[in-house]
């Protein structure tokens, strides 16, 4: 019974080596018959612009970010992992007796300790 387990692991190990191995082979393949551009294609100039809306863009193209912006989703990204880890303990929270209560306590103890953190460095200020 246990080698079916593991015989279904390998199918799909080899599988996901094998898919995408052979897209590369196609790909590789699909340029010879120019269904695939190559590089040295005469538009790659236009490749190479930036597209907007249809319009020519004023000013220059590379603009760069306040860092702020990658706080904000990183924290989100943060919180957002929180409640996929409160959902399934919600659920199995009578199996998991008061051990369990605890241990999610600690992790939220964990979290509120970098909200605050980032509180102090006013990180969620903006500006």
């Amino acid at each position: 019974m246990e080698i079916d387990k593991y015989a279904t692991v390998g199918v799909l190990l080899l599988l996901s080596l094998i898919v995408p191995a052979s897209l590369l082979v196609l790909s590789y393949l699909f340029s010879f018959v120019r269904i695939r551009p190559r590089p040295d294609d005469s538009s790659a100039p236009y490749k190479r612009k930036t597209y907007e809306c249809g319009m020519e863009t004023v000013g220059p193209s590379w603009v760069q970010f306040n860092i702020r912006y990658y706080y904000f989703a990183l924290l989100f990204v943060v919180f957002d992992v929180e409640t996929v880890f409160l959902y399934p303990w919600a659920v199995r929270f009578q199996l998991l007796g008061l051990f369990g209560f605890v241990e999610m306590l600690l992790f939220l103890a964990v979290l509120v300790l970098g909200l605050l953190y980032a509180w102090k460095k006013e990180v969620l200020t903006w500006r």
